[in-house]
């Protein structure tokens, strides 16, 4: 019954409120937050004393601090109560409702007092999960109410406005909006870095406003650091700060540094498709991450993350991102590497192959499935357990019944109902078989309890039959699901056929996808990172499963590192072609490595991106290198720059070309406490790992090691040796050490 779910719930809540207020209690004013003692905990930063806005600016945060715990307080108060409430109120409800079936009008009002319950259930839910909601806002904003304050003062009022903006939107008791979420339109004066008159949208509207101050806040809980009065991303002092921090085993949100040329992809109007060819180190995966939350926060009534689809390089890089959304308040969407993608939709056992198809080949399929026309051996058995439920025949003869209609999604459709229902009618037939009541004579009591949720003890023959045909169903579950996927298609032999010649994992998808239709239509969004990796026929293949989706492509055209992958002009053209114009946004600018690591990769980018990558780091140490004459002294330097990385801190690499590599080089640093890493793993937040770059795309690290940049591991004329050289260089953000074993690669000699 529904009521027993709703109880779950409520329960769930009510232990739910009572670790919130726990978890407020903790958190109050009282001088000691953060290990801060009542003679520190309110004391000025240095240099403060005399500052009458840092006095003014601190008050303002002591206060909304209090107001979040008051909030959080009465918050959690209420689903406290409310939970007690519903429990109280369905008891009597329960005791009162009576059950009373025994004519036609006496169900119909019983139905109508259920009907009436769930009502008032479902009343006091959403109420339950509104208050839930409020409260893990507050939770997020007591970490750090806000980061940033504009004043504006809109043309149409003349009446100036002074709005906080934070990681979340909040209102206080007396409604009046306490912190701006980042997302809401008027945030986005503060991210367009430019004072004085200035617009922003509300629905297809636009807002005339002057921007008469734009200030950043350094801000921990309800301490006040420091503040800055800026306008130019360069001279940004909270970005430069939040820089200089050392890097963490996990992705941190950016939303309190986004810079303009970053926010323009991130709140960009809603397109089929938007690339963005970004630099090593621009932010795009980040940026990535706050379009997410971003189209969460603007389209809240209809979008959930489920209906957002995110793919990954690999398994380690996606429990590198996994905090970011949560850490914004919101859920992660699916996350899925292209072996996952594909691995969920091929059959059991079928790897996903080789991604190397010509686009030519697909194409030749597409055009070949419009005159497809199905045979004898287009059709599969449905077996289960050793038991043949539908033969290839009935499907040859259910196809052959809507024959006027081509052999393609909708007569499949049709197929697919009509073995639906013989399906049923199969197990009813062996439900009136001796057997399956032998085999029901078998069951265990938790067996019979879990099929037929009473212990098996028909009184009459019908009832006997009624509960063999439940016991059929349950056993023969799985069937249905096969006739669903379509299993009673041989997708093999129709794919050849399609394709002209055998077929390996790829095109056997994209077969069935042809002539099954197989598609996820609910999807909203996908985002693809590191597109640059993506060849044309797989990059076909999701916008056709994703027919319906919005696509942002990230990536960088240096960063290919694997033969026959798209070019960005194939990508335009091929997105083009299914989606209709492409929107592009350009990343030129690194926050990621320092100006001496930018300036050597930006040498080693093609045509125009090496005239506009730029670096907003300040200087750290040049690039060291080191060539070696033997294996020998190859090996002593090698161990030497590990020793240094490792004193450097944080975390450093030592990435290797191929995955071929590792153990080589791993028996070279042999006792040297180096962690050789897999996908399986997750990157630790310091120490020195070995690492095959495939791997360390996407990431980044205090120090990288390149074990051997000679000519022979990155051939000159090679323009494939160039990107992956480029990649392996912008994985350092402030220590790089380039070691060759014999002369130096020619792509670096120059430099």
């Amino acid at each position: 019954m529904a009521q027993l779910s709703h109880d779950r719930e409520n329960n769930q809540v009510h232990d739910m409120a009572n670790d919130q207020m726990d978890g407020l209690a903790n958190n109050q004013t009282d001088g000691t937050a953060n290990g801060r003692t009542d003679d520190t905990a309110d004391a000025p930063a240095e240099g403060t004393l005399n500052d009458p806005v840092f006095a003014e600016e601190q008050a303002h945060l002591s206060a909304t601090y209090a107001a979040l715990q008051q909030i959080g307080r009465t918050t959690a108060k209420a689903l406290e109560k409310a939970a007690l409430d519903a429990a109280a109120d369905k008891e009597s409800m329960a005791d009162e409702l009576a059950r009373n079936f025994a004519t036609a009008d006496d169900a119909l009002e019983t139905w109508a007092d259920f009907a009436a319950v769930d009502r008032i259930i479902d009343g006091y839910n959403l109420s339950q999960t509104a208050n839930a909601e409020k409260l893990k806002t507050v939770e997020l904003l007591l970490k750090r109410p806000y980061f940033a304050k504009i004043v504006v003062t809109p043309k149409s009022t003349g009446k100036e406005r002074q709005l906080y903006i934070g990681a979340a939107g909040i209102a206080g008791e007396d409604y009046r909006r306490l912190v701006v979420d980042w997302r809401s339109p008027v945030a986005e004066v503060y991210y367009n870095q430019s004072e004085g008159p200035t617009s922003y949208k509300v629905d297809g509207r636009t807002i005339e406003v002057d921007l008469e101050l734009r200030r950043q806040f350094d801000i921990d809980e309800d301490r006040l650091n420091a503040y800055f009065d800026t306008t130019v991303a360069i001279e940004d002092p909270l970005l430069l700060a939040s820089l200089a921090h050392e890097r963490s085993a996990h992705m941190r949100a950016i939303t309190a540094t986004i810079q303009r040329e970053q926010n323009t992809v991130v709140r960009h109007d809603d397109v089929p498709v938007l690339l963005v060819n970004g630099i090593a180190g621009s932010g795009k995966t980040s940026v990535m991450m706050q379009r997410i939350a971003y189209l969460l926060f603007q389209n809240r009534s209809d979008l959930r993350a489920q209906d957002v689809f995110l793919m990954s390089p690999n398994p380690l890089f996606a429990r590198y991102i996994e905090n970011v959304l949560p850490e914004m308040g919101e859920a992660n969407p699916e996350t899925l590497t292209w072996e996952q993608f594909a691995q969920g939709l091929l059959p059991e056992g079928r790897g996903a192959g080789s991604p190397a198809v010509e686009l030519q080949r697909l194409q030749q399929m597409e055009q070949a499935a419009r005159h497809l026309e199905f045979q004898d051996g287009d059709f599969c058995d449905i077996t289960l357990f050793g038991t043949r439920l539908l033969a290839a025949d009935q499907a040859r003869k259910t196809s052959e019944k809507y024959r006027q209609l081509p052999a393609g999604p909708h007569r499949v459709a049709l197929i697919r109902e009509d073995l639906w229902g013989k399906l049923e009618s199969r197990l009813g037939s062996m439900a009136a078989s001796d057997g399956v009541q032998d085999e029901i004579a078998t069951l265990s009591i938790e067996e019979q309890l879990r099929v037929f949720g009473e212990l098996y003890d028909p009184s009459t023959e019908q009832e006997a039959r009624e509960q063999a045909l439940v016991y059929a169903k349950d056993r023969f579950a799985a069937a249905f699901q096969m006739v669903e996927r379509d299993e009673w298609l041989n997708i093999e032999a129709i794919g050849r056929r399609l394709a002209g010649g055998n077929i390996g994992s790829l095109e056997w998808l994209f077969a069935k996808m042809l002539v099954t239709g197989l598609s996820n239509p609910e999807a909203r969004y996908v985002m693809v990172d590191e597109v640059q990796d993506y060849t044309e026929a797989q990059l076909l293949v999701l916008a056709a499963y994703f027919r319906r989706a919005h696509f942002l492509l990230l990536g960088d055209p240096n960063q290919a590192i694997d033969e026959h992958t798209a070019s960005f002009a194939q990508v335009l053209a091929l997105m083009e072609r299914q989606r209709g114009q492409v929107a592009q946004c350009d990343l030129m600018t690194s926050y990621r490595s320092s100006p001496e690591i930018t300036a050597l990769f930006a040498q080693l980018a093609a045509d125009r991106a090496q005239l506009e990558i730029s670096s907003v780091r300040p200087a750290v140490e040049k690039v060291n290198f080191v060539e070696c004459e033997d294996g020998a002294g190859h090996a002593r330097a090698l161990r030497e720059a590990v020793h240094e990385a490792r004193e450097h801190g944080g975390l450093a690499a030592v990435v290797v070309p191929w995955k071929s590599d590792l153990k080589r080089v791993a028996a070279m640093l042999e006792g040297e406490d180096v962690a050789a890493l897999t996908d399986a793993d997750s990157l630790p937040a310091e120490g020195v790992v070995l690492m095959p770059l495939k791997l360390a795309k996407g990431l980044e690290f205090d120090s990288v090691v390149v074990p051997d940049a000679s000519e022979a591991v990155f051939p000159s004329g090679q323009d494939i040796a160039r990107r992956r050289l480029y990649t392996t260089i912008s994985r350092a953000t402030s220590h790089l050490t380039i070691l060759s074993k014999g002369p130096l690669t020619s792509w670096l000699q120059n430099l």
